[in-house]
């Protein structure tokens, strides 16, 4: 007799295979569910695998709109970056699976979900905080935490021999002995050879990008045109157009990809304590971004963006990566980024060379922060000279009294 049905997070690699068959072991009927976030992936190919397996059900769910729309366009909104130089692709990705997955386990009546999630990473905390938000009595099983799994499962030969055992096909090999998990977004690195931070990256274990020493000789030109912060279009080989959202993304990756743009090679600290490497391919987010920091220049008010950068932009980031999108300061936090966009309106003219971007030029049909005239070192115009010395005078008076103190003290700077 079924103990029930559970929706299981499946994608057909080695870990989620294993846990499909176990939990079919433990008595549970299981569905397996695979979002579709844009990763080329053979979803066929996993359809078949989770049935041959035992699963009553595969369900894949396209949700690469409501990725980019939610949560890719609203980090470029917000410049969104993880120390310093992380843009978050893996933990965008949470949310929207997350819910995606809970809409399936309600669909077909299932009373728990399950994940292959390790229980030293980030994703069982982005995953599960985000299940019991928006099901707060789904029952999570999470094997990977579990003693009498993780007792049987020791090492990566314990799961290659159970699946031997269950006839479970694998194509892990000792070729490229690392993880992977890819998006529309990005794909990460990590584990096996790249456990040891020192490890130079093989050449071909990026898979999205073009190494930048192979990229074109030729410089690609193109524009990024935004409203309210959001890119809705991108011209680009001498005229052609995209405006449709998903589209629109595929082209900054396609213009990215192909110049080398958006690989890094870091250490970050896991929202659990532990440092980890990992090296990242996020092209067209890397490009979105760029652009939209740029336009920013020209159109946002500087107490606005002030404000933004030392709040928003870090808390949002802080959020993505420790899972805690669905809570009241990931609401909170949301809800304070299209305020700062009401004026990012204009158009990017972007270079992608080798590796790089730089900037053209900008501009903005309809804000008008800057003036030329204004700022011009040849005209007076409206602005006197003769006022910054009121300025410069009032703004003085705190650095003379601490020039004072310091030298009262014998103290030099």
């Amino acid at each position: 007799m079924s103990k029930g049905k559970v929706c299981l997070a499946y994608s057909g690699g080695l870990d989620t295979s294993i846990i499909l068959a176990w939990l079919l072991e433990q008595g549970y009927e299981v569905i397996a569910f695979l979002a579709d976030v844009g990763q080329e992936e053979d979803f066929e190919a996993a359809r078949e695998k989770a049935l041959k397996i035992g699963a009553t059900k595969f369900v894949v769910e396209d949700v690469k709109k409501e990725f980019v729309e939610e949560l890719c366009f609203p980090a470029v909104q917000a410049n969104a970056v993880y120390e310093n130089v992380y843009l978050l692709g893996t933990s965008l990705a949470r949310p929207v699976i997350a819910k995606a997955q809970i809409r399936v386990a309600e669909r077909e009546g299932c009373f728990a979900v399950s994940h292959g999630c390790t229980g030293k990473g980030n994703d069982q905390v982005r995953f599960e905080l985000a299940f019991y938000a928006l099901k707060p009595d789904v029952k999570v099983i999470a094997p990977w935490r579990l003693p009498e799994f993780i007792n049987k499962f020791v090492g990566r030969k314990d799961l290659l021999n159970y699946a031997a055992e269950k006839g479970i096909p694998v194509t892990q090999t000792q070729e490229k002995p690392w993880s992977t998990d890819e998006n529309l977004a990005h794909i990460s690195y990590e584990a096996g050879i790249l456990e040891d931070p020192d490890v130079t990256p093989p050449k071909d274990m990026w898979k999205l990008t073009v190494d930048p020493t192979d990229a074109p000789d030729t410089p690609e030109d193109f524009t990024v045109f935004f409203e309210k912060g959001n890119p809705v279009k991108i011209v680009y080989e001498n005229g052609k157009e995209v405006t449709d959202s998903v589209d629109l993304f595929l082209t900054a990756n396609a213009i990215a990809r192909r110049n080398g743009v958006g690989r890094i090679d870091i250490v970050e600290n896991r929202f659990i304590g532990i440092k980890s490497r990992g090296c990242y391919e996020t092209p067209g987010l890397t490009l979105l971004r760029f652009a939209h920091i740029d336009l920013e220049g020209l159109v946002l008010d500087r107490e606005v963006r002030a404000i933004r950068d030392t709040f928003v932009t870090p808390t949002f980031s802080k959020i993505l990566y420790n899972g805690l999108y669905f809570t009241p300061e990931g609401d909170y936090t949301k809800a304070l980024i299209p305020p700062s966009q009401i004026s990012v309106n204009g158009q990017v003219r972007v270079r992608a060379y080798k590796g790089n971007l730089t900037i053209l030029g900008r501009s903005s049909e309809t804000e008008k922060l800057y003036d030329a005239t204004v700022a011009s070192m040849d005209e007076l115009t409206d602005f006197d000279p003769t006022d910054t010395s009121g300025f410069i005078a009032v703004q003085s008076i705190r650095i003379k009294k601490y020039g004072e103190q310091k030298l009262s003290r014998g103290e030099k700077f």
